[in-house]
């Protein structure tokens, strides 16, 4: 009664109010219960008015400490305290929700939620419509804790047919990079990029922004006919882990991608393989590069002769575009750099690739590309088979493995279109000419090619082949017939 007396009620809720909001509810309970204990009789009373908490708790905590129980440790209850699981107290509810999940394979098919979304809301109303009383928090915890579900996206795993060589295509590519680095041979891997529009849109991802500040964009994908788009072409340096990037602005044809590797030679790799005798270049199946094209193969025959590498090309099988390497070792960095931020301008998303690094090493090079490359460049049968004879076809799939040789008087590629810059700025784009050997084949007019609409019908004027550059130069004179179909 003494303690008592000479500890105040005042002092003890001054002391209560600095230490319980710092103790989770089974310390309080003790720390109350302890304090009790010592103060003696009366000290119930006097710590329940003190700290503001009923005597029932004070006397639990006295309880507990005097009963001499083990700590539990993390735990602030002991087990079994507290309402029993929903799924204990209602043994048909995790199954009737697993129903309205999977209603497939599970439950009822013609459920109307398999027609809606499958909100824990929606589910736990449904659920209440069963007769199942439940929140849509203990449908969530349902879901995670008793049926193991979690939210998930699509997984992009289905590729469909595959050719039964596809494997042993990947190992021989595999043999083939390994063969050329070992002999110190320059190896790259070549795609195109997605075109990109150019203009304020919105561009996936996000960027840091002052608060409540976002980039303003148009709320409609609508390209600009002034500014079009930006078609990035990579060369990927396996060896140095470098890349070199090609923005055009006109179509992704197989000039526009030989072209990029002969800007990427030029530029770095004479340099940083000065005694190079070999180029290995592994591509897709499809598209510009494909190994059906045979544009790709006029143009790789064309730099060949000027550079007087032997060019080995090994594609990838079809339908496995995203295993050659450029995708994952840069074309996907540059996509997390200009994340968020909207590629206003060609020299925007040049800027933007040639910012672009890694920690293990990257680096890119980036530059436009101003020419006109378009569409609907034939190759005839009688050039093809003089191309044929520069090249080696390999044993092994012969039709995506083959070596380029370099020759002495080129290919005779009869009908090409000049390569010249485009005036996008002004919204203009420069006519086509053409210029020929005396065709195979009567004159084709034949409409639709990107930047070569004249009147509805294609026009052209003479041209002559520059080997050094690739570039085709308009002389004077007499204008030939030209001809024209689908590039293949």
């Amino acid at each position: 009664m003494a303690r008592v007396m000479e500890i105040g009620e005042r002092v003890l809720a001054a002391k209560f109010e600095a230490l319980l909001p710092h103790l989770d509810e089974r310390q309080r309970r003790l720390v109350l219960g302890a304090e009790a204990r010592w103060l003696g009789h009366g000290g119930i009373e006097l710590v329940a008015r003190a700290s503001g908490v009923s005597r029932k708790t004070v006397s639990a905590g006295a309880a507990e400490l005097e009963a001499g129980e083990d700590p539990l440790g993390e735990r602030v209850r002991r087990e079994g305290g507290g309402r029993k699981p929903l799924a204990e107290t209602d043994p048909g509810l995790a199954e009737a929700l697993d129903g309205l999940v999977e209603p497939e394979t599970r439950g009822d098919p013609m459920t109307r939620l398999r027609w809606t979304t499958r909100s824990t809301r929606n589910l736990a109303d449904e659920l209440r419509g069963l007769g199942h009383q439940v929140s849509h928090h203990s449908v969530a915890r349902l879901l995670k804790d008793n049926l193991g579900y979690s939210l998930q996206g699509n997984a992009k795993t289905v590729e469909g047919k595959q050719h039964p060589d596809r494997d042993g295509q990947f190992r021989y590519t595999s043999g083939q990079v390994t063969a050329h680095l070992a002999a110190g041979q320059p190896v790259i891997s070549v795609d195109a990029k997605k075109k990109e529009l150019v203009g304020a849109y919105a561009n996936k991802g996000r960027a840091w922004r002052p608060k409540g500040e976002p980039e303003r964009v148009n709320t409609h994908d609508f390209p600009d006919k002034q500014l079009g788009k930006a078609v990035p072409y990579g060369v990927y340096d396996i060896c140095a882990d470098s890349g070199w990037v090609s923005v055009g602005q006109d179509g992704d044809t197989a000039a526009f991608a030989v072209e990029t590797i002969r800007r990427w030679w030029r530029t770095v790799g004479a340099g940083a393989y000065p005694e190079a005798a070999k180029l290995l270049i592994t591509a897709d199946a499809g598209g510009s590069n494909g190994y059906r094209v045979r544009l790709w193969k006029a143009e790789l025959a064309r730099l060949a002769d000027e550079t007087g590498l032997q060019i080995t090309v090994t594609h990838m099988p079809p339908g496995t575009s995203k295993w050659n390497k450029i995708e994952h070792r840069l074309f996907s960095h540059i996509s997390m750099n200009w994340a968020g931020k909207p590629l206003t301008s060609h020299e925007v998303v040049v800027n933007l690739i040639a910012g672009t690094t890694t920690r293990t090493g990257l680096t890119v090079r980036a530059e436009q590309d101003t020419g006109s490359y378009p569409r609907g460049i034939k190759i005839t049968d009688r050039q093809m088979r003089e191309l044929e004879a520069r090249i080696t076809r390999h044993d092994w799939h012969g039709e995506w493995n083959y070596c380029v040789n370099p020759g002495q008087g080129g290919v005779n590629l009869g009908v090409l279109f000049i390569y010249e810059p485009l005036a996008c700025a002004t919204g203009t784009r420069p006519a086509a000419t053409a210029a020929a050997d005396p065709p195979d084949d009567p004159p084709v007019e034949r409409p639709g090619s990107h930047g070569l609409r004249a009147g509805g019908k294609l026009r052209g004027s003479v041209v002559t082949v520059v080997p050094s550059s690739g570039t085709l130069v308009r002389p004077s004179g007499t204008k030939p017939a030209a001809r024209n179909c689908s590039e293949r």
